[in-house]
């Protein structure tokens, strides 16, 4: 099979007859081999009958419905593992993606080798309020990902299919697709600019919130791929450096002490000196660091997935 399609939607139920009738338009005129599946998170409107009827139709539809809204995330990975054609197609329900962009994102992966290709909003039809955010966003993912994309957050991607059966797509890592397929080795990552179109139906299901949880979300990706085998690299050395910090302030506090004995002036205690808690302090976190990188180091060890490695050949 040339193309799965895969679209995660919630509450959509206007936009997905226009939304397939305009896919199947395309594979048509490409006459590309393919499958759609709709992954309905939750959806309190008519989105899953309309789903059922358009599969009664067509039998290139297939359907994914969970019992409560989950996200994202978990609509594109349940997608991900059903999926079965040579290059996996993402995309928004709400008509804002472009199926006319299918074929050049088909030539790219299948003719100039990309792994993986994103979508690129040049031209958005978004409010101030949600497209500065974006912008910062995404200055912030290129920085710690060190992937040089300019729309991450782009629901319209292309991937080979050995990528998205590689990656665990989870929580709202959604936004940080490429950051993990980067992780996983697949470092050919390119980007095409596509075309935005304003919502036609409904409103947005994303609100503000979305940044500040991306930004938590980017933090603990970049964590655990440097350090999630590896606890104590981190939390050693860091504790390991808050620990000489107390220890160098305990030696300046019992140096000037000493000093003052030897003067013959008992009067300046130790508790009077702010090293003193410089030093205690430094100490105890130095400990308590250096103690959960060790107990880092035992979870990790236990791990059952612990020697999983991606492996790319074989012979």
């Amino acid at each position: 099979m040339d193309i799965s399609v895969v679209i995660p939607l919630y509450n959509e139920a206007e936009s997905i007859p226009e939304l397939h009738a305009w896919i199947k338009r395309v594979m048509k005129e490409q006459d590309y081999s393919h499958e759609i599946i709709f992954v309905d998170d939750g959806s309190t409107d008519d989105s899953w009958h309309i789903i059922e009827g358009l599969q009664k139709k067509d039998e290139c539809v297939k359907g994914i419905k969970f019992r409560r809204n989950y996200g994202k995330s978990p609509g594109l990975h349940c997608g991900f593992l059903r999926a079965s054609g040579d290059v996996v197609i993402t995309m928004d329900a709400d008509l804002q993606d472009s199926p006319d962009e299918i074929p050049e994102l088909y030539r790219m992966i299948t003719e100039e080798n990309y792994d993986l290709v994103s979508g690129w909003k040049k031209k958005r039809y978004d409010p101030l309020t949600k497209t500065i955010p974006t912008k910062l966003f995404n200055a912030t993912a290129r920085r710690f990902s060190g992937i040089y994309l300019h729309d991450f957050n782009c629901g319209l991607k292309a991937y080979k299919n050995v990528v998205i059966k590689n990656i665990e797509v989870y929580n709202d890592m959604h936004r940080y697709i490429p950051y993990l397929a980067k992780i996983a080795g697949f470092n050919k990552i390119g980007e095409k600019v596509v075309q935005h179109q304003a919502r036609k139906y409904g409103t947005t299901k994303f609100g503000i919130s979305r940044f500040f949880n991306g930004y938590l979300d980017l933090i603990t990706l970049w964590f655990t791929s440097r350090f999630g085998k590896k606890p104590m690299h981190f939390f050693g050395i860091l504790g390991t450096l808050m620990f000489l910090i107390g220890f160098i302030a305990l030696i300046v506090v019992l140096t000037a002490k000493l000093v003052s004995i030897i003067s013959g002036d008992l009067r300046p205690l130790v508790t009077n000196s702010p090293y003193f808690y410089i030093a205690l302090t430094g100490m105890i976190m130095g400990t308590q660091l250096f103690l959960a990188g060790f107990i880092g180091e035992l979870i990790t060890r236990n791990a059952p997935r612990r020697n999983q490695y991606k492996i790319e050949n074989e012979i």
